[in-house]
């Protein structure tokens, strides 16, 4: 199983928004995922982003291949993360 999943709660290591929380929304290959904060918790805009520019944490939410911002800031209030998003 590999670290780089749906749902896997990272943190950005380079560029403007390294040190800021986000969420794997999908995988686009080998070397590129789809990541969001949301932008309204975190910071973190929905964008690509390089494997090699994130660090995975052990957290994992549950949400559907390209879950919407709603769909995840309703998943993280429900499971209590959403303090731990916006924490540094």
């Amino acid at each position: 199983m590999s670290a780089i999943q749906v749902g896997r709660i990272c943190v950005k290591t380079k560029g403007r928004e390294s040190g800021k929380k986000c969420v794997i929304v999908d995988v686009i290959d080998s070397s590129f995922v789809l990541v969001t904060g949301p932008k309204d918790v975190s910071g973190v805009k929905r964008r690509r982003a390089n494997v090699r520019h994130i660090q995975p944490l052990e957290s994992i939410i549950n949400i559907s291949k390209g879950a919407s911002e709603e769909e995840i800031m309703a998943i993280l209030e429900e499971t209590e993360n959403l303090g731990y998003m916006t924490s540094e």
